[in-house]
């Protein structure tokens, strides 16, 4: 859930966290596997209220600090499709500080040691450029 949790506290408390990095993040959960969401928050059909009070991409609004996306794009767990969406949403809002690394022949859990390095610079980027202002 950390992907998650960074867009809520990013989206629902600007200001509170200077950045964030989202890692594969679930951004909307009536797009995620029903299986698991459907006893959580019933149906999205039926229960869009429950839907919308959790998912990420409907607080996208909210966004201040600076945000990086990292996803696999090949992931099989949150569809790289989430971030996709996410992303014109930002587009949408006339969002400017946000970015999104994609990772091509990732899938949830990445397996190239390149990509996790590759990720993992980017974070520490990102905390640099932002925490040391």
């Amino acid at each position: 859930y950390g992907g998650f949790r960074t867009l809520m506290a990013l989206f629902k408390a600007p200001g509170v966290f200077a950045a964030g990095a989202a890692l594969r993040p679930v951004t909307d959960w009536a797009h995620y596997n029903h299986s698991y969401t459907a006893p959580i928050l019933g149906l999205p059909q039926t229960n869009i209220e429950a839907y919308k009070r959790s998912s990420p991409i409907y607080f996208a609004e909210g966004l201040k600090d600076q945000l990086l996306i990292c996803h696999g794009m090949v992931d099989t767990n949150v569809f790289y499709q989430d971030t996709v969406r996410l992303m014109q949403r930002l587009i949408e809002l006339r969002k400017e500080t946000w970015s999104v690394a994609p990772y091509p022949v990732e899938d949830h859990s990445f397996t190239d040691e390149t990509s996790w390095a590759d990720e993992y610079k980017r974070i520490v980027k990102l905390f640099e450029n932002v925490l040391k202002r």
